[in-house]
């Protein structure tokens, strides 16, 4: 255990440590009464003996567990002590006790309005000041448990959506996949027939036009009025353009296909490229013009990608939420200006591999996210979307899935008014 007061520090052996108490006073002898009686009840104490060395003492990386703050000191009091300790997010949940020989209710009042948790009056009972102490130390340790319960709560909740809504995703792909892959099956593989049947019978009608030049009089008047000239040499176009789209659909088939890949497969490679293009087709609805907004620029710089170990579904799952929510923080930002067309929403992704792990960016110029609200942006359940627009879910899902599933990072630089760009970093392997 270590006693310390002023400058001096002494190291005494007893039973472990109950905990860590601060105590600022400027008077010694409160200091030296305080310290050895809680000393011997088994805490460690600090000790500082103005509000200036007490904060001080504060910005170093150990932190009490309780604070014992006297009232009555030169320079800064203890209630100014306390309200620069409350305005400090990262001491402002150790709990304060006011230490005074001061009665009036107001004082009191005043102390407990700064943030302190309770008051001991001068002159000291040892009992009721351990006791208070005990207390005190016991509701914070509950405190902190139940916020990490909480959070584990959240966290275990969003994992089940976040599942949830992965695992429906990819029922229904999968499900529109099979159902579009029959019927586009049997009309690509007679395409090739129609096309050689075609061909034969416009040779036929090649021999015919040869041998027969002077056809009965009816039968020139429906070539003229048909003009089979063209007829003949636009089939074969429309025939190519009809494997063209037979071609598109079993290619869109396939990215459905890709994107609906479930996590209970294990990681495996996968073609972040592939992903990226199977949800993009899938959104490419949202980045046509319509009557409500202009159309969504799209400009990709892919780099050279490696594959990568993941679960390729949930990261298809990420690359849908940060997509979603570029094109609706460009929706939202063109909603604002209320005046058609005056904004062109550009959305950007760019890859890259750097060393061991791959970095992808995804880029919009919305209204970009307020600085209040930039350290709660992957909190479960926050939106800044109006009622019904949205769940809160999407970017907490995507941490959860980058930083917790894969070992990555997910990270954003924003400023507000001109957009966000969200930074995923994920390990090859």
């Amino acid at each position: 255990m270590k006693t310390t007061i002023g400058d001096q520090n002494n190291f005494i052996n007893y039973a472990p440590s109950r905990g860590v108490v601060l105590i600022v006073d400027d008077n010694p002898t409160n200091l030296q009464v305080l310290s050895s009686f809680l000393d011997q009840s088994n805490f460690e104490v600090w000790a500082a003996r103005s509000g200036e060395k007490a904060l001080q003492r504060l910005e170093n990386d150990d932190l009490p567990d309780l604070i014992l703050l006297d009232v009555m000191m030169p320079g800064i009091d203890g209630f100014e002590t306390c309200k620069q300790l409350k305005s400090n997010p990262r001491v402002q949940d150790i709990p304060v006790i006011f230490m005074t020989a001061l009665s009036e209710t107001a004082d009191k009042v005043k102390g407990l309005q700064l943030g302190a948790v309770d008051y001991i009056t001068k002159p000291f009972q040892h009992e009721e000041v351990l006791v208070r102490i005990e207390n005190h130390l016991r509701l914070r340790n509950l405190t902190k448990t139940l916020i990490a319960k909480n959070v584990e709560l959240q966290q275990t909740q969003t994992q089940l959506i976040q599942a949830e809504k992965v695992a429906a995703l990819g029922q229904l792909t999968a499900g529109i996949a099979h159902e579009v892959n029959n019927p586009i099956n049997f009309i690509a593989g007679n395409l090739n027939f129609v096309e050689q049947y075609v061909h034969e019978i416009v040779n036929l009608l090649y021999l015919y036009q040869k041998y027969l030049p002077e056809p009965p009089d009816e039968i020139q008047n429906a070539i003229q009025k048909s003009d089979l000239n063209f007829l003949l040499n636009d089939l074969s176009k429309i025939i190519q353009s009809m494997q063209v789209g037979t071609d598109r659909v079993t290619e869109i088939v396939s990215y459905l296909n890709n994107f609906s890949r479930h996590r209970e497969d294990g990681k495996k490679l996968a073609n972040l490229h592939e992903g990226l293009e199977s949800t993009l087709l899938i959104l490419g609805h949202r980045f046509k013009q319509n009557v409500n907004q202009p159309a969504i620029q799209l400009i990709k710089e892919y780099g050279d990608l490696p594959l990568v170990e993941c679960f390729a579904g949930e990261i298809n799952q990420v690359f849908m939420n940060l997509i979603c929510n570029a094109i609706d923080a460009i929706e939202e930002k063109n909603k604002d200006i209320n005046t058609t067309y005056q904004n062109t929403g550009i959305i950007k992704i760019k890859t890259e591999a750097i060393g061991e792990q791959v970095i992808l960016r995804i880029a919009d110029n919305g209204s970009g996210i307020n600085n209040a609200d930039q350290t709660k942006i992957f909190d479960v359940f926050y939106t800044t979307k109006p009622v019904g627009k949205g769940t809160g879910l999407g970017l907490s899902i995507a941490y959860q899935i980058v930083v917790n599933n894969h070992h990555g990072k997910l990270t954003y630089d924003s400023k507000p008014g001109e957009g966000i760009e969200f930074i995923i970093e994920l390990p090859i392997q």
